[in-house]
């Protein structure tokens, strides 16, 4: 298994991934994109966020990155987390490890915050939050309207940084340095107390 991170050269592999969660409500988006905007989605969460990619036998099987939670300055300490596994290799662990490593690279970069929207009932996803130590804060009831009814989405949450005061901005992914990337993706690196 190697993790390394995403370029828009990906997106096909990742566009065939995705489509396998196109005809449910794990995703509430309720059209493909095309190679070109899925690589230019790759391409702009990339230079400021991780996006990565788990391959096996040169294969890519699974995808995760991370993005701003939400737009206001003051939310800049946080990230929101996305995952997608290729079906056939569900319930191995994958999804673990690029969480983790997620995290990793989003301590580095200053993010206080981490968090996780799970459209409910899935019983994988909410496990993976829990056993990551995500504490559930509530519900969004009937939020999306998608293969023919309507949904809720449970939002999760964990701390993976201090709230310091006057913390500074966060960086840009690109910012850090290789050696540490590399050290991160590899599991190398020394991992900070969970919370």
């Amino acid at each position: 298994m190697n993790i390394r991170f995403a370029v828009p050269a990906d997106a096909p592999s990742l566009l065939r991934i995705y489509a396998q969660y196109m005809d449910t409500p794990v995703t509430f988006e309720c059209t493909l994109p095309s190679q070109q905007e899925f690589a230019g989605r790759i391409a702009s969460i990339g230079s400021e966020y991780p996006y990565l990619v788990c391959e096996e036998e040169g294969a890519i099987v699974g995808y995760a990155y991370a993005h701003r939670q939400m737009e206001r300055e003051a939310y800049q300490w946080n990230a929101e987390l996305s995952i997608y596994l290729d079906e056939a290799v569900t319930s191995r662990g994958i999804g673990t490890r690029l969480y983790r490593i997620l995290m990793e690279l989003l301590k580095r970069q200053g993010v206080k915050t981490v968090y996780g929207g799970v459209t409910v009932p899935n019983e994988k996803s909410e496990r993976l939050h829990k056993s990551l130590g995500f504490v559930r804060l509530g519900t969004y009831r009937n939020t999306g309207y998608k293969c023919g009814k309507w949904h809720d989405v449970a939002w999760f949450e964990k701390q993976i940084g201090t709230y310091d005061p006057n913390p500074k901005p966060i960086l840009p992914i690109t910012c850090i340095p290789k050696e540490t990337l590399e050290d991160i993706l590899q599991g190398t690196y020394t991992s900070h107390e969970e919370h």
